[in-house]
């Protein structure tokens, strides 16, 4: 449901309704979609782990439904039921979500910004930043670190690499997770050692294998010894380690690429000069990431644009924030004073998320990008610095 009103009071009511007036001046149509939503997407998009966060509960049909433990996808849902998808649209929010934070309240504020539907990609990711710095103006905190980057460039490099399936699925789906991904570095620095292994003839026969060929392998072998799982693993998360453990047994990573995917991921600073570290990579590599690179200086020039001083943002390839769902340009607002006590908590928070409309029933991609803004951290930011 959306419409133009005013929200109701809160704890942060005067800044807090002033945000939502900024964003529907700005043209973001006031969404609310209903207090109770279909769990199943939120399990989709984070995976079982959520569902520890969640307060869940069950309809009369067996449908698990949830209180909303955040407003991005509720509002992307109502966004794909109406008139208006695929269409550029709009919207924004403020609204209590529910989710359980150990020592901390589980129903808190969060308000935000979704636009959907745009294919001037560069300029509208510039305008989530320049509307997000508009907020933290808006609760007086101006002395803030930007600090963004893009996924889309690392999935440019690991797409342009001569890699196994299997390494590119592992380090594409580690790269939000920093622990993970520097694991797999660590990994990959290591020299494979062949060692004995009971299953080394199915190892062998997926040597060089794709993803579909060694579902289909594991599938009948398994069909045969009369199993659907193993050790709590299905088919697909068993041909997985299958593949895995049949790369590493073929050899070491291949050194030249972990040294690109190792001076990819030291690249930092200013955004002008990792665009010009980028561009060096590129040509000293002999591959191509123009597209992504492209993208990128087209979006600080959009910033520029809209004022925003780039010498002071901070942009690293490494940088990521943990959501699967983000496609692209991602970036966290920080109070340097760091008055909330909580220096790892951002402010607000956002990014590209395309992928994220089709895996909601979309029938067709649509771009997608967005902001959420922490109510209450801004408010103990703002009493910290008055």
């Amino acid at each position: 449901m959306y419409r133009t009103a005013t929200p109701r009071a809160s704890e942060s009511a005067i800044p807090a309704e002033a945000l939502l007036s900024s964003f529907v001046q700005a043209g973001y149509v006031h969404a609310e979609p209903p207090v109770l939503q279909p769990a199943e997407p939120f399990l989709d998009m984070s995976g079982e782990d959520i569902r520890r966060s969640l307060y869940l509960t069950t309809d009369a049909g067996g449908e698990e439904l949830c209180l909303r433990p955040d407003l991005t996808i509720p509002v992307a849902c109502d966004y794909l039921k109406s008139a208006q998808a695929g269409q550029a649209a709009g919207f924004c929010y403020l609204a209590p979500v529910f989710r359980y934070r150990a020592g901390r309240p589980s129903e808190f504020l969060q308000a935000g910004v979704e636009s959907f539907g745009r294919d001037d990609k560069a300029a509208a990711d510039a305008e989530m930043l320049s509307l997000a710095l508009k907020a933290t103006e808006t609760f007086g905190i101006r002395d803030i670190e930007i600090r963004t980057g893009d996924v889309a460039l690392f999935t440019a490099l690991i797409d342009a690499l001569n890699l196994y399936p299997v390494w590119k699925r592992r380090l594409l789906k580690d790269f939000n997770r920093k622990a993970n991904l520097a694991q797999d570095i660590e990994q990959m620095t290591l020299a494979s050692v062949t060692r004995p292994n009971e299953y080394a003839g199915v190892l062998a026969a997926l040597a060089g294998s794709d993803r579909k060929a060694a579902l289909a392998l594991v599938a009948d072998l398994m069909s045969i010894a009369g199993a659907s799982s193993l050790g709590g693993r299905d088919v697909s998360e068993i041909a997985d380690r299958f593949l895995e453990q049949s790369t590493l047994q073929g050899g070491a990573f291949p050194a030249d690429a972990l040294r690109l995917i190792q001076r990819f991921l030291a690249i930092g600073g200013e955004p002008d000069e990792a665009l010009a570290d980028l561009r060096a990579l590129t040509s000293d590599a002999g591959i191509n990431l123009h597209p992504a690179i492209d993208q990128l200086e087209s979006r600080i020039g959009f910033m520029a644009a809209h004022g925003i001083d780039t010498r002071s943002i901070r942009f690293s390839t490494s940088f990521g924030r943990g959501i699967d769902y983000y496609t692209g340009f991602e970036f966290e607002l920080h109070a340097k004073s760091n008055v909330s006590g909580n220096g790892a908590e951002p402010l607000v928070a956002g990014g590209r998320y395309d992928g994220l409309m089709t895996q909601l029933g979309s029938p067709a991609p649509i771009p997608a990008v967005g902001f959420s803004i922490w109510v209450e951290t801004l408010a103990q930011a703002r009493g910290g610095a008055a």
